[in-house]
């Protein structure tokens, strides 16, 4: 049980990782693709530079070891970006292959966090 605890882990936060740090390298480039994806739904371009950023350091601090506080606010603006995008998708008239791709995200990042080993976690004393 523990090891595919681990397994469920580490798959779903290497493949969300990777995504992220693509997504963001993608978004810094301002790779074709993805900046007519920004006007499409309507963002200003200079938001790639701002999420691009901000995802390269959410993966870094995923990826690191210990800063289990800093990591749940990683998530959150995972969340906060993946379910935006999702979002954004659907509401702009896009098809499901729109919006497919922030609906994985939500699914690898609730995965990622809920199967996350002990030592990722916030721990509360006991009073």
């Amino acid at each position: 049980m523990k090891n595919r605890n681990k397994i469920i882990y580490w798959s779903s936060t290497v493949i969300l990782s990777l995504g992220f740090f693509l997504g963001a390298i993608a978004q810094l480039i301002k790779e074709e693709h993805t900046t007519e994806a920004v006007i499409r739904l309507g963002y200003p371009l200079y938001l790639m530079n701002i999420l691009g950023t901000w995802k390269i350091l959410g993966v870094i601090i995923l990826l690191l070891p210990k800063y289990p506080l800093i990591k749940e606010w990683a998530y959150a603006g995972f969340i906060f970006v993946a379910s935006g995008a999702a979002i954004s998708h659907i509401v702009s008239g896009d098809n499901l292959t729109g919006y497919i791709g922030p609906v994985i995200y939500v699914i690898l990042i609730i995965t990622s966090w809920y199967f996350r080993p002990a030592d990722r976690k916030i721990t509360m004393p006991i009073n």
